[in-house]
């Protein structure tokens, strides 16, 4: 090894295996000259592959850059509120996402395994604390490294690798939408207080189906249905607050807890989110009018007010006021007298403000 340095013309830098002492060589950004051919071990890239890797390299990084722009483009263009368009969002993003890191994920190996030059290394355990020594060693390795994995020396692949970060560096900043805006009021309120857009009251129709539901029909005791809000049947944000359990009592069944100039017939109707983190309380049993919450085991007593009797939820489920209109379906009288689904630290100032205007 002695013998080959020496013989180096002047002002080559003589390459060096990584394990061998290092040389008063150039940093990284200089220029180098890197002849592998006379190191023992090392295996040089074949420059016309190297040449043509180059290519397919910068390829990869630039369709990298078309996919992370094609997902800001999606996260903006296709936007939620339907069961199809949160599908299409889903598809768009997802997609565009797999191509960007596929590709640059792609285009990393192509640079390592035809680009940079090849070599067996043996790593020796050492000492958890390090000397000064190997500290200069660890970063002179670093440069080296640098330098034989073409970084300076390939402008095309630098430019195009940094192209195709970009976009992907900006992609949590526009995820940050999600956090924002802050609710206001909006969680105080659900769509059964909003009139139709003739001013009539709002039906109770079967969630799946649509079918508005006539009071006359829904006569059998024990019988329950989940309730959507007429009008608002894609409209999953609406739908996150306003999902309603329908329940039919004998009148003898119903306990003071519930508000009977809410109900129709022995016709009562909750709210379907429960009160500890939102689930679906939908499973009912008919012999004991229990509700249960199949996330935490919340039960609740249908029959008086849906007051908790079991689990961890701290409040009932609220009830809506309903009656029936001119036709006989069952519509809402009001939106809740509470707010709905888990509490929040707003909720105490809400229902302060249902007992003012109940008094």
């Amino acid at each position: 090894m002695t013998d080959n340095i020496n013989d180096q013309p002047e002002g080559r830098v003589p390459a060096r295996v990584i394990g061998t002492p290092p040389s008063n060589g150039p940093i990284l950004g200089d220029e180098i000259v890197h002849e592998a051919k006379g190191v023992p071990g090392v295996i040089p890239a074949d420059p016309a592959v190297a040449k043509r890797a180059e290519r397919i390299v910068a390829l990869l990084f630039t369709i990298t850059f078309l996919a992370g722009a094609a997902f800001i483009a999606s996260y903006v263009i296709f936007q939620v509120g339907t069961i199809d368009r949160t599908a299409a969002s889903n598809y768009a993003l997802g997609s565009s996402l797999s191509i960007a890191l596929l590709s640059l994920a792609a285009g990393i190996v192509v640079w390592v395994r035809q680009i940079m030059p090849k070599y067996n290394l043996v790593q020796e355990r050492h000492p958890m604390a390090s000397e000064a020594d190997t500290k200069e060693y660890v970063e002179e390795t670093f440069l080296q490294g640098a330098n034989e994995s073409g970084f300076v020396k390939h402008k095309m692949l630098r430019r195009t690798l940094l192209l195709a970060a970009a976009p992907l560096g900006l992609a949590p900043l526009v995820l940050l939408k999600d956090m924002g805006p802050l609710p206001g009021t909006a969680l105080r309120h659900t769509v059964w207080g909003t009139p139709t857009k003739d001013g009539k009251p709002r039906r109770l129709v079967v969630e799946g189906t649509g079918q508005p539901i006539r009071a006359a029909d829904f006569n059998s005791p024990g019988g329950i249905l989940s309730v959507i809000p007429e009008g608002y049947e894609e409209d999953l944000n609406a739908l996150a607050k306003a999902t309603l359990i329908l329940l039919k009592f004998r009148p003898d069944e119903i306990k003071s807890g519930t508000n009977l100039n809410w109900t129709h017939d022995g016709i009562v109707a909750y709210s379907k989110i429960c009160t500890h983190v939102g689930c679906p309380a939908a499973l009912y049993e008919q012999t004991t009018h229990h509700i249960l919450c199949p996330c935490h085991q919340s039960t609740f007593d249908a029959a008086d007010g849906a007051k908790v009797i079991f689990g961890p939820a701290a409040r009932p489920l609220p009830q809506l006021p309903i009656a029936i209109d001119s036709e006989g379906y069952l519509v809402a009288k009001s939106d809740f007298n509470v707010p709905v689904g888990p509490s929040f630290w707003e909720r105490g100032d809400a229902e302060a403000e249902a007992r003012e205007q109940k008094a």
